[in-house]
């Protein structure tokens, strides 16, 4: 039987103040810089939970809502929300705060997969188990996701396939 973590123990918050080197000519951070951000928190999320070296299999998906403005601080909430054998799926939640007014908006979400890694091969992990009504939801709609993912995945492989032999 393997061991089970709550999704909570997984949580990681990482917030920043966006200054000028950090945005672009618009005066809104570079999204380049934000996933950058998006992959660290992810990363320490998915080892809190596996406890050994993780990896990036996949950055599933990242929704850009609101553009995050030089300034205003962004923070980054990422959590484990599903888990296999020894990959697991995280979430994570970005909002931006105008510092000198307190306006908050959810900037972006995210969700990517990380793969556990012990002596090269994938390593098993602990189960994740959600508590909260939030994380219940995340948790039981995660099997759709990782139907999207599997699919996107495929056609990834047939299009590496298809620039092989086109290049």
């Amino acid at each position: 039987m393997r061991e089970k973590k709550t999704m909570s123990e997984t949580k990681t918050i990482k917030t920043a103040h966006v200054l000028p080197p950090d945005t672009n000519h618009h005066g809104t951070m570079f999204g380049g810089k934000l996933m950058a951000y998006i992959d660290d928190v992810a990363s320490i999320a998915a080892a809190k939970h596996a406890r050994k070296p993780v990896v990036t299999a996949s950055t599933d998906s990242v929704d850009f809502l609101q553009p995050i403005k030089v300034g205003d601080a962004v923070t980054l909430e990422a959590m484990v929300t599903y888990t296999g054998k020894s990959s697991m799926e995280i979430c994570v939640k970005v909002t931006s705060e105008e510092l000198l007014t307190g306006k908050t908006n959810v900037a972006a979400i995210s969700f990517l997969t990380f793969v556990a890694i012990e002596g090269g091969k994938p390593a098993i992990i602990p189960e994740v188990v959600p508590e909260s009504e939030e994380e219940i939801w995340l948790n039981e709609t995660a099997e759709n996701r990782a139907e999207h993912r599997k699919a996107r995945k495929i056609h990834s492989q047939e299009l590496a396939e298809f620039f092989r032999k086109a290049y």
